[in-house]
């Protein structure tokens, strides 16, 4: 698979521990970066990974901000995207099996290097069970005539 990587600032050193567990795992990995250093707005870098997967350029993204929670929101105003934010291993496998998630979104002030990695493998590993959770997924994606709200009502 081809994934995209991003983060602000406070998520450069998790970000490239994901990108290297993403690799080791057989992916091709791009890093859209910041590089050390660098400050970067995590809304920016968290739609930019959402756009890019949205438009087909890369199968999944994975994001790193301080909690995760900004970047991931970021990305989810993208049509089409799924970022899930992951603190444990369990939730980040369900989020693939269940809801088809295409961005994962980890916190670089709430996840250690050794967990983040568990999470990414146990993400990448994960695959879409489809049938009820196909239903379900489309029941949240937004369509032109109707909210999502509306669509479960």
């Amino acid at each position: 698979m081809r994934i995209v990587v991003a983060s602000d600032h406070a998520g450069v050193d998790l970000r490239q521990e994901m990108a290297d567990e993403a690799r080791e795992l057989g992916h091709e990995v791009v890093d859209l970066g910041p590089a050390p250093g660098e400050a970067v707005d995590y809304p920016v870098n968290g739609a930019r990974v959402g756009r890019l997967v949205a438009a087909g350029e890369y199968d999944l993204g994975m994001l790193v901000c301080g909690t995760g929670v900004g970047i991931s929101i970021a990305a989810n105003k993208i049509r089409g995207i799924r970022a899930v934010v992951c603190s444990e291993p369990y939730s980040a496998k369900l989020a693939r099996q269940h809801n088809n998630a295409n961005v994962l979104a980890v916190g670089a002030r709430v996840v250690g290097p050794g967990l983040a990695r568990l999470i990414v493998r146990e993400w990448l590993t994960a695959e879409f069970e489809g049938g009820r959770h196909a239903r379900r997924v489309g029941l949240i994606e937004p369509s032109d005539s109707a909210t999502a709200g509306e669509q479960l009502s």
